[in-house]
């Protein structure tokens, strides 16, 4: 079996003693593309936040390359929600870039020619190089993403996890991000985005994770996807889900 990345236990999380997540279990194998799905108000965030340690867990544990994410959260980089961000705070690209090197040069340390010169280089893979003097209020919602993925590129991390990443960007930006995502796989980096898309999921991630409260399936997507499983963690509109669950299954297989 490969080995894992992310292995989660019996994993509960709540807000004002409201169950978001109960006894969850999730296991990551290293060097692959996953996707969390399931409906709105799902827990799809917040499985993300309490793995990265940004909220309390209630029960259960959370082990990241085997050891506690403490530990090995220079490996870990995170990509939050564009909307969870305050974007009229007056910094340019380049300098949200460069806050990805924080962690290696220290919060107290003015990066220097090198750390600027990689998150140029960044911004040039995500294709805004030209805007890296730019504010970043000034950015379409799309380039703004892209600024996001340099700065998790600048961390040179072995596993990515991301919120909604495709959300809200135009056609053009969602090729380049998927490009870049399945770049950093084939390179052996891991990646675990939310994703808000049913009928992408075959063709945009190697496995995928099926959540709403609990996790309801795990796995390659052909074999996870199934009707049965779809119905569990979204509900009804039967006829729309066998659709997806037959286009998944034929994409992956």
């Amino acid at each position: 079996m490969n080995e894992l990345a992310i292995q989660v236990r019996r994993l509960t999380v709540a807000y004002e003693h409201k169950p978001v997540l109960f006894d969850v279990d999730l296991d990551v194998p290293k060097g692959r593309l996953m996707a969390i799905v399931g409906p709105n108000g799902a827990g799809k965030s917040t499985l993300v936040k309490a793995i990265l340690g940004l909220i309390p867990r209630v029960s259960g544990t959370v082990s990241v390359f085997g050891k506690a994410f403490s530990g090995v959260d220079t490996r870990v980089g995170y990509v939050p929600q564009r909307e969870s961000v305050d974007w009229d705070f007056p910094v340019s690209a380049l300098d949200v870039v460069l806050m990805g090197s924080y962690h290696r040069v220290g919060w107290f340390r003015r990066p220097g020619t090198r750390e600027r010169d990689a998150a140029a280089k960044a911004l040039d893979e995500v294709g805004m190089g030209e805007f890296a003097n730019r504010q970043i209020s000034q950015l379409s919602g799309g380039q703004q993403q892209r600024v996001f993925l340099a700065r998790a590129l600048l961390q040179q991390a072995d596993l990515y996890l991301m919120d909604e990443p495709l959300a809200g960007v135009d056609a053009a930006t969602e090729v380049a991000i998927l490009e870049l995502l399945r770049r950093m796989r084939n390179e052996g980096k891991t990646v675990v985005a939310v994703h808000h898309d049913l009928q992408t999921v075959a063709d945009y991630f190697d496995d995928v994770a099926l959540v709403n409260l609990r996790v309801f399936g795990v796995g390659p997507v052909a074999e996870v996807m199934t009707p049965e499983r779809l119905r569990q963690t979204y509900g009804g509109r039967l006829g729309a889900l066998e659709t997806i669950a037959k286009s998944a299954t034929g994409a992956a297989s």
